[in-house]
């Protein structure tokens, strides 16, 4: 019985969340042409480097730069953990939280470049801020609104936004993370149709305990449909519940919110009802694309910090940098940082591009871009050593200068979990990448396709997977040489030959696994750190080209930069290639399945251990009653780890 319901369960949160992923392409994909053994150069070359830059944004930009140095000091912000009001006022004046509010409606009307290079300054500066405008403008009230919003109730808020007006995201609860089918959070009609009616909870709602309006997810009991709702926070009903407290980002305005009865007015539903997860997934194509420009900010100081430390430290007679482990180091860091760069710019001009769908780029962005950020900090707490362990305020205060690794290490971690974690990203991705071949092939693979259906689809998929299969193969006998890109010339012909073993690989897993492949995370995540591989390198070659053709001063330096990574990056894709099929993949899921059930429970033993069992650790609705009673005073109470869980 418990099998049957876990498996009901399982069923019912697949079809949520195909029923919510965007079914239809809305126009060309450098990354699905990939994933189908096509390298597609003309979408991303000549490669779009920054076009010339309107005389209103140069104003806010130099504006902006201005205010964070004089006005923002993040060590305080750390320490106090709280925004000071004078910082949020100054941003309302500067127009900050209406950065992508359209001119018609009061605000600064900023394309997605000029967005991206304003994240990328607050990004390396400091990440408080950098998640206070990033949740307000990505998945806060303003986006959806322009999306999907009725021309009237843009009117309604938009300019309010424009002034300022704080926005919060609000779809995380509880028991539900990436999960949406277990949404609890309801909305009822009330008789008069004046009205709906929500109730519930939600949790980890970022700019929660600040925002002034809201937008909240919510499940009809009836039709089990999924809304979207523009909600005013000081609505009767609605209930800061808990100031959540993290790691990092110590002055996030995060809160558990709770909803009790709220009438909120028909009007303020967004788009239309049942909708509410595709405007959330759609809203995140371009909203994830402020991490991806926020680390590249990050990652130019990291850089900047190392190379300097590495000329200042002298150890065994010389600097540093000339020892090769730490030479070596820095080589890495400034081919990634490049090539970061390279990714986010690249995707933040597709975003901009009418006629591209830029769902697989934005992922691939975010994925790629966070977790080579993660890294770079890594590399940065390594080369400083003590000193990048040492707070800042330590530093300067016994007369250093106080430059902040220990807090950028903290901050920054978030990020592999903000908006989609990484393993949500690959699943996201790897479900996109295989769309073509569900489209064709899915009643094949279909258990519960009867047989004389699958047979009769044979005849289709021949039409498709013949031709197909053997291009990938013919195509290499012909194949471009690509040799206006000079030395770089081998790394696209590389990306171009491991594009079509990458869509070969594909199709051998569906063959091989067929209904089991999406259990085979292992194998997908690969497929996938593959196709982000690529798509960097890519994005690397054709920067560095067009800035040749530009005549940039930097262009034989970005030439390089871009071999350098891409020589790298070809070996970790030939590792990744050589795992698929030689793995240990099965030995490994067989052992985390004895953890899980407590076969190895003696490794354990040994230390003081933690004062929590299994049922203590489930998640509670906050404000509920604590499991037990804590044994000592609340200041004496053992920490226990928090479950990672998306963050709204």
């Amino acid at each position: 019985m418990a099998m049957t319901q876990r498996n009901d369960e399982m069923q019912r949160s697949r079809e949520v969340a195909e029923a919510a992923r965007e079914a239809e392409w809305q126009g060309a994909g450098f990354l699905r042409e990939l994933f189908l053994g096509k390298l597609r150069l003309d979408l991303i070359h000549p490669y779009p480097l920054d076009r010339a830059e309107r005389p209103e944004f140069q104003r806010f930009y130099a504006e902006l730069e201005r205010f964070l140095r004089e006005q923002v000091d993040p060590v305080r912000i750390d320490e106090t953990g709280e925004y000071p009001p004078e910082v949020l006022d100054g941003l309302r004046k500067l127009g900050a939280f209406g950065m992508k509010v359209p001119v018609e409606y009061g605000g600064l009307g900023l394309n997605q470049v000029e967005y991206g290079k304003a994240m990328q300054l607050v990004g390396g500066y400091d990440a408080n801020i950098t998640a206070l405008l990033s949740a307000h403008q990505s998945i806060g009230v303003p986006q959806p609104l322009k999306l999907f919003g009725s021309p009237a109730l843009k009117q309604k808020y938009l300019p309010r936004i424009a002034k300022g007006a704080v926005s919060a995201f609000a779809l995380t609860e509880v028991h539900v993370g990436s999960d949406p089918a277990r949404l609890s959070t309801s909305y009822e009609l009330t008789p008069d149709g004046k009205h709906y009616v929500i109730n519930g909870s939600k949790l980890w709602c970022t700019n929660g305990t600040i925002a002034e309006l809201l937008v909240v997810m919510a499940k009809n009991p009836r039709t089990g449909a999924i809304s979207a709702f523009v909600v005013e926070a000081d609505s009767e009903g609605v209930e800061v519940t808990h100031r959540c407290r993290f790691m990092g980002l110590r002055a996030l305005a995060n809160a558990a919110i709770r909803f009790t009865d709220v009438k909120v007015p028909v009007e303020n539903l967004i788009g239309k009802e049942g909708r509410g997860l595709k405007i959330a997934l759609t809203t995140l194509n371009t909203g994830r694309l402020s991490l991806p420009a926020a680390v590249v900010g990050g990652g130019k100081r990291f850089l900047e910090l190392s190379r300097k430390w590495s000329q200042a430290r002298v150890q065994w007679g010389q600097e540093i940098g000339k020892h090769e482990a730490i030479a070596h180091k820095l080589a890495e860091m400034a081919s990634t940082v490049y090539a970061m760069e390279a990714v986010s710019d690249l995707a933040q001009s597709l975003a901009d591009r009418k006629g591209y769908d830029i769902r697989l780029e934005a992922a691939a962005a975010k994925e790629w871009n966070t977790v080579k950020a993660w890294r770079l900090v890594d590399e940065t707490m390594q080369i400083r050593g003590g000193r990048g362990y040492e707070k800042a305020s330590s530093l300067a205060a016994r007369g250093e200068a106080g430059v902040d690794v220990e807090r950028a290490m903290r901050d920054l971690r978030i990020n592999l979990i903000f908006e989609g974690s990484s393993e949500v990203m690959h699943l996201f991705m790897a479900r996109e990448a295989v769309d073509k071949h569900l489209e064709i092939a899915g009643a094949l693979i279909d258990p519960e396709v009867p047989v004389s259906k699958k047979l009769a689809q044979l005849p289709k998929l021949g039409a498709f997977y013949v031709p197909w299969y053997l291009g990938l193969w013919a195509r290499g006998l012909f194949a471009p040489r690509y040799g206006e890109f000079g030395k770089n010339a081998s790394h696209l012909r590389f990306v171009e030959r491991s594009s079509r073993k990458l869509a070969r690989e594909i199709f051998h897993s569906m063959v091989v696994f067929q209904a089991a492949a999406e259990r085979k995370q292992a194998f997908l995540f690969r497929l996938v750190d593959i196709a982000n591989e690529l798509f960097a390198m890519a994005a690397s070659v054709t920067r560095a080209q067009a800035m040749k053709e530009a005549g940039q001063p930097e262009a034989a330096d970005a030439a390089r930069l871009a071999d350098h990574f891409c020589l790298g990056t070809r070996r970790k894709v030939r590792a990744l290639f050589g795992a698929l099929w030689s793995n240990d993949d099965a030995k490994s899921y067989a052992m985390g399945r004895e953890v899980l059930e407590g076969k190895h429970v003696w490794l354990e033993e040994g230390g003081i251990g933690l004062d929590v069992t299994v049922e203590e650790l489930r998640p509670k609705l906050p404000g509920a009653a604590p499991a037990r009673p804590a044994a000592v005073g609340e200041a004496g109470v053992r920490p226990v780890f928090a479950e990672p869980q998306p963050v709204s």
